[in-house]
């Protein structure tokens, strides 16, 4: 995981840092006295979340940055806001995308705390059912506010938790199941929380490649790869399908879904480890349930009991 901060009174230096963190940009101050501007990023690789605290008012003319760009605030509010067919304002609680990714924006942060979160702009794609089998269009967001305040407040906190549980332990976020699962679980947030152009509903083509010969395509691809990042666009391509054929094929025959299904082998894989690992040389049920995907220790416990009617403590313990 690479981290960046930055803290200065400086509007040059704080220029070059943004302009460099996020897209060529220019920036002036309306505000008498010198101001401070204090940003902290965690990035998990295809996601980038940022924390930026400004005591000062700032304006800024952005060029386009190349990935989906999502502000929540905090404290203060940012005015202003434009890019072609979109004035808004945002102020204490607010989640927005700030602009599409090929689009220049401009605005005012007036003496605001806030969150910036990136994600590159195929994320979206591979987690979506897309319309083609080779070369699709990719999946844009068609608004840049939540459908509804619910579906803003999931997006927070999903956001939040992504920073709190995992960017914030370096061994956590180190891990590459880890990164990989919570980058497709935030995009997924995002398509959940934003209207956009993700089709959903399977054609008739994918209802006839949804047979059980490609269903075992995509599990075997899925029992050689468990210990690695993939995602659902990966495992449709290995089984020569669209993703919504993919997920029909796991709905009608297995009552599943793709990433459930990797979960399972995931924590089969997790079992094998807990009977086999020697708790006296350090092996702790965390590190493995690390290894395999599962970043929140307490879900895994209760999906492991579930699954194996016993704590994976005892089973590590050899109880």
């Amino acid at each position: 995981m690479h981290t960046l901060t930055f803290d200065s009174d400086d509007l040059e230096l704080t220029e070059e840092f943004l302009s460099r963190a996020y897209a060529d940009m220019r920036i002036g101050s309306s505000t008498p006295e010198t101001g401070r501007a204090r940003i902290s990023r965690g990035d998990l690789g295809p996601v980038t979340v940022d924390e930026l605290d400004l005591d000062f008012d700032m304006s800024y003319a952005v060029t386009p940055l190349g990935r989906i760009c999502l502000c929540v605030v905090h404290e203060g509010t940012i005015r202003d806001h434009v890019y072609p067919g979109v004035e808004d304002s945002f102020g204490p609680g607010d989640v927005v995308s700030f602009a599409p990714p090929t689009q220049s924006y401009a605005g005012r942060v007036c003496r605001a705390r806030y969150n910036i979160t990136m994600l590159d702009t195929d994320l979206l794609t591979q987690v979506a059912a897309t319309a083609g089998t080779a070369l699709t269009e990719p999946v844009r967001l068609t608004g840049h506010r939540p459908h509804s305040p619910e579906a803003g407040r999931r997006l927070r906190d999903t956001i939040s938790y992504v920073r709190d549980h995992i960017l914030a332990d370096p061994a956590l976020a180190e891990q590459p199941l880890i990164a990989s699962t919570a980058s497709q679980h935030l995009a997924a947030s995002v398509l959940a929380a934003f209207p956009n152009t993700a089709l959903t509903d399977p054609a008739a083509a994918d209802r006839r490649d949804a047979h059980p010969d490609m269903l075992r395509r995509a599990l075997a691809y899925i029992d050689d790869h468990a210990d690695q990042p993939i995602t659902v666009a990966d495992i449709a391509g290995a089984a020569h399908v669209t993703v919504r054929a993919l997920q029909y094929a796991f709905r009608r025959h297995l009552d599943s879904t793709p990433l459930a299904y990797v979960r399972r082998v995931r924590l089969s894989h997790a079992h094998r480890d807990l009977l086999a690992a020697a708790p006296h040389e350090g092996a702790t049920v965390t590190g493995i349930a690390a290894r395999w995907g599962f970043h929140h220790p307490g879900r895994f416990a209760a999906l492991y009991r579930e699954t194996y009617l016993r704590s994976p403590g005892r089973t590590l313990q050899g109880g």
